[in-house]
């Protein structure tokens, strides 16, 4: 199995996801839209590994929407137009849910490319949902942003990546097939540096490197594994989770 484990274990439902308590939570301001299936078009913004394109996922799912996916980075005019397309055919006669059209990325958008999206999301072709880690209020037009809620996500706290941890210990059937001690988290947790994603990424690294399936985590242990990782570790400096 080649699928890293963040992609293992994404969440498919809200219970499921971790964090982000003022969008999703009980009383959070997403909550009962998804919940409702009435999605406004939205850009979510947010550092890296934060579940934007896992938050997009379960809209979708929950809504009971198609959901086509574009990626700024490798995505011209003619692909936006041909998503657009095929979502207007999805919507079809029949169907009360317009489709959702998720970008990742839309920072990346240049005028032109963010000016394709507005009629489709004006006259509700589409329900767009739009992710980037920088500020929407500098990135994207303001003709398309006039048309999108903005909601920011919050990197991960320090209780939010051992929930991470354990839930993919508990989850995925490659580490339940091992023995894993948690003895130590720290330094996982700041090479993290709030990032969900990489996380996941640098805790697999270390389960895969040890040769036995009896792994006691430490701290010496994950220093050791990535030690050519570009984050500094110091225990004492002034890093913090979130």
């Amino acid at each position: 199995m080649n699928e890293p484990l963040a992609e293992r274990v994404r969440p498919k439902t809200l219970d499921e996801y971790i964090s982000q308590h003022h969008l999703v939570g009980e009383k959070g301001s997403l909550t009962n839209q998804i919940k409702k299936g009435i999605i406004p078009s939205l850009i979510l913004w947010g550092p890296p590994g934060t579940g934007k394109t896992t938050l997009a996922n379960i809209i979708a799912e929950q809504s009971k929407r198609p959901f086509y996916v574009l990626s700024a980075i490798n995505s011209g005019v003619k692909d936006i137009r041909e998503v657009i397309d095929k979502a207007k055919k999805a919507g079809g006669l029949f169907t009360a849910k317009n489709p959702i059209l998720f970008i990742d990325e839309i920072h990346r958008f240049s005028k032109s490319q963010q000016d394709s999206l507005l009629a489709a999301v004006e006259k509700g072709w589409v329900t767009l949902i739009g992710a980037t880690t920088e500020n929407p209020s500098f990135e994207v037009i303001p003709a398309l942003l006039s048309r999108c809620q903005v909601y920011i996500l919050n990197a991960f706290g320090k209780a939010d990546l051992e929930n991470l941890i354990k839930r993919a210990m508990e989850k995925d059937s490659l580490l339940r097939s091992k023995t894993i001690e948690l003895k130590e988290t720290e330094a996982l947790l700041r090479i993290s540096g709030g990032d969900g994603r990489k996380l996941l990424n640098v805790f697999e690294l270390v389960v895969n490197s040890e040769e036995s399936d009896s792994i006691v985590i430490t701290d010496e242990l994950v220093l050791s594994k990535v030690q050519k990782n570009t984050v500094l570790y110091d225990k004492t400096g002034e890093q913090h989770y979130d």
